[in-house]
């Protein structure tokens, strides 16, 4: 039976994120998490594959509340899920963490993964193509529809000026836009299973991978994460009439470029 594999990433909840207005740093202490939006495009997609023969994996690296990403993916349907996790874990940057995401790939042997483009609070779109360079594999990029023929893997992708179709032979690695599907939503009945079942648990030892080798791994740290600031300019246009009023708001308008 062909395997289809998708990386998840329980995300912070951007939506509801909150700013110091006195320092313009982002608070994410206590702030929700959920299953980035567009993996959860991917876990779709995934789930057409079953439904066409396919056995669907998901996998996450990050802490104990990230079990619940991999149980909303449990509940739209997969067949099991596996945690990489551990406390020599915190703080992994993409490289790192594609890694790993690449040494559980070669113990799982899928012959599909599937990413989502980017992950919703970080958006930096790096962990999947560092995969498929690990791995060696071919990686499709900004794909909004796929289908599999025989061995091969074909993919229309989304440019900034044209539609792409790509063929690759599998196996091959794919992140997906949110054009690519409509994700299914569980039923409670679902989420009452989903809450049931095994999730397998995976440091990094059983991957192979020492704590030296993450430490010589982590190329990026965040020092901090700060909003931009914006200040209303405050202009006030007064005039003798509503005609002169709007005349000068036109007028003001056109000279910022809002206007032609």
């Amino acid at each position: 039976m062909p395997r289809v594999l998708v990386c998840i990433k329980h995300s912070l909840n951007v939506a509801e994120l909150s700013v110091d207005r006195e320092t313009g740093r982002v608070v994410t202490a206590g702030a929700p998490r959920k299953m980035s939006d567009f993996d959860r495009n991917a876990v779709e997609e995934a789930l057409k594959l079953r439904e066409a023969g396919w056995e669907a994996v998901v996998i996450t690296v990050g802490d104990e509340e990230a079990k619940m990403a991999l149980r909303e993916a449990l509940a739209m349907g997969v067949d099991s899920a596996y945690h990489i996790t551990g406390d020599e874990l915190k703080d992994l940057d993409t490289l790192a963490t594609s890694y790993l995401l690449a040494k559980a790939a070669e113990k799982l042997k899928p012959d599909l993964i599937l990413c989502g483009e980017a992950s919703i609070d970080s958006f930096t779109g790096l962990v999947g193509p560092r995969i498929a360079e690990w791995l060696q594999i071919p990686h499709i990029a900004y794909v909004r529809s796929l289908k599999v023929e025989g061995a091969e893997v074909i993919a229309e992708r989304s440019l900034e000026d044209r539609i792409e179709v790509v063929r690759a032979e599998m196996p091959a690695l794919i992140t997906v836009t949110r054009e690519i599907n409509e994700p299914r939503i569980p039923s409670i009945m679902a989420i009452m299973k989903a809450s049931k079942k095994e999730i397998v648990r995976w440091s990094a030892g059983d991957l192979g991978v020492s704590t030296e080798e993450l430490e010589r791994l982590r190329a990026v740290g965040v020092l901090e994460v700060r909003a931009p600031m914006m200040k209303r300019k405050g202009v006030v246009i007064e005039g003798e009439s509503v005609q002169e009023i709007v005349e000068k708001l036109v007028d003001a308008l056109v000279q910022e470029g809002v206007l032609p």
